[in-house]
């Protein structure tokens, strides 16, 4: 039996009903008031969007009316919310999967730190307030949302700078794939996320291997299988094991649902290229960031290395 067969359990042919909660679709965008304006307004219950239909609206904010204002205890880079169940995108596209959700139970109960903003060119409005921009959120997940979340009365986010799209460096993708994949590792009160095959966590994901490394991803929820990442080319490529990169993955897809396996490769840990240090999901333990040989010589040769194309290498 494989070092990795016994341990990990990898991958889920089927899902079947979660008993945790799941994260609206990623697609969605919820109908909550941004107040852009020091005014009261009751808040609307539909969000028109540029390409977003009454389809792809889903949560409903508390029908309340507010003042707006920028609250005199917001941080440079740290913004108060409004409405409830707000989607937190994978990219800067209102149609990318989701990546979490915020104020999930009351308004502005989360607040948003932010390093940057995109202008979309695509206006979100509600009542008489509209944004083009959405705003790279570091926390309390990272991710986009569009600034209409915000409770502020500009239009985009005071001080914090606008890109013109995407990250505001080369391999920013990576590393929001890594920070994404980090924060299974404390989201159950501060313990990792628990395996399984058929159950699916918070933010709509599986809690398998390839549930997780779906999410890792920003690919839809509930996430693909291991076969699918090993061989739908619109999703990885094949590669070299010299050309490991951080975000890249190694796949067992061989055998059945309790011996596939995809790990999310980091860095190596020597010049040697002998071990690297990697993301995984693994059964009888969860989600764990540990040394791996998945792959290389001495270790299982059934591990193949994988590059997403979303990269763009």
């Amino acid at each position: 039996m494989y070092e990795h067969s016994g341990s990990h359990l990898a991958d889920a042919d089927t899902v079947r009903p979660a008993d945790d909660p799941a994260a609206p679709n990623g697609s969605a965008l919820p109908a909550h008031s941004p107040f852009r304006r020091a005014v009261l307004r009751r808040v609307l219950p539909a969000v028109a969007a540029a390409g977003v239909g009454a389809a792809g609206i889903a949560g409903a904010s508390n029908g309340t009316a507010r003042a707006a204002s920028l609250r005199p205890d917001a941080a440079a880079a740290g913004f108060p919310t409004w409405g409830t169940r707000w989607v937190v995108h994978a990219s800067a596209d209102l149609n990318s999967p989701s990546v979490g959700v915020i104020n999930t139970s009351a308004p502005g109960q989360d607040r948003i730190t932010a390093d940057y903003q995109v202008e979309t060119g695509h206006k979100v409005c509600e009542g008489t307030a509209c944004s083009t921009f959405m705003a790279h959120i570091t926390g309390p997940v990272t991710g986009f949302l569009t600034v209409v979340a915000v409770d502020i009365p500009q239009d985009r986010l005071p001080g914090i700078p606008v890109h013109s799209g995407g990250p505001p460096q080369p391999g920013g993708s990576r590393q929001e794939m890594l920070h994404r994949a980090a924060t299974w590792l404390t989201a159950d009160k501060g313990s990792p996320v628990p395996y399984s095959q058929v159950r699916v966590w918070k933010d709509g994901y599986r809690q398998d291997c390839s549930g997780y490394a779906s999410m890792a991803l920003g690919l839809p929820a509930p996430g693909t299988n291991t076969v699918d990442l090993a061989t739908n080319r619109t999703l990885t490529r094949p590669l070299s094991l010299g050309e490991l990169t951080p975000g890249d993955l190694l796949i067992d897809a061989a055998g059945d649902s309790d011996n596939r396996h995809v790990v999310i490769f980091e860095k190596w840990n020597n010049a040697a290229h002998s071990s690297y240090t990697a993301y995984e999901q693994r059964g009888g333990h969860g989600t764990d960031h540990r040394t791996l040989t998945y792959g290389l010589p001495g270790g299982d040769a059934e591990f193949k290395p994988y590059r997403p194309v979303q990269f763009g290498d």
